[in-house]
């Protein structure tokens, strides 16, 4: 479980594609008390370290999670958003996130509004029942409130903070991020589905 605070922007270090992806991130977070087999989101995706060093940490990429999310574009270089689980006593800032990614939304639109950045994601028709205003989302990791909802299309402003301290402030028109609906709504609408079924 984590909250959609990111507290460092990785990088994707090296890509091993034999089989299951095997990924090399490397980091700034204090890894001494990342035990081996413990949850990390890397760009909202739940992976588990495998491996560490002093500044890195190994993980796997299933092709369920390369077909669900962009990490299958990912390559050396790439920056990422990372949280380390939710521990009990710790302070829920933003929202319970999963790391279970649902999809890929697409950016369709970006500009300044005051100090800010407005920006419009369109996510998949499918789950556009899920998104409210001022409900929360999560994209690439960061939780995020609606703005606004029309359709499909919804809108997130950008405080300057989070653009510094995440790579959200890369994103241009065209570009996919992973989403994660709110999982309040995914049960609210589970127990509507039942109440409808049962009646």
């Amino acid at each position: 479980m984590f909250t959609g605070l990111i507290q460092d922007i990785g990088t994707i270090a090296s890509i091993d594609k034999h089989g299951d992806w095997t990924i090399v991130v490397e980091t700034r977070m204090l890894l001494n008390s990342l035990a081996l087999g413990a949850s990390v989101a890397c760009n909202g995706i739940c992976v588990t370290a495998i491996d560490k060093g002093q500044n890195h940490f190994r993980a796997q990429l299933s092709a369920e999670t390369l077909s669900k999310t962009t990490s299958l574009h990912w390559k050396p270089g790439t920056r990422i958003n990372l949280e380390r689980a939710l521990r009990a006593g710790d302070e829920l800032g933003g929202h319970y996130v999963s790391g279970h990614v649902d999809g890929v939304a697409q950016v369709t639109d970006r500009h300044a509004e005051g100090d800010s950045v407005r920006f419009q994601f369109e996510l998949p028709q499918a789950f556009d029942k899920y998104v409210a205003p001022k409900g929360s989302i999560t994209l690439d990791g960061v939780s995020l409130t609606v703005n606004e909802v029309n359709g499909s299309r919804f809108g997130v402003n950008l405080i300057p903070h989070t653009l510094q301290m995440t790579t959200l402030a890369a994103l241009m028109p065209g570009i996919e991020v992973n989403f994660e609906i709110d999982m309040i709504a995914r049960y609210v609408e589970r127990i509507i589905q039942n109440r409808i079924i049962i009646k």
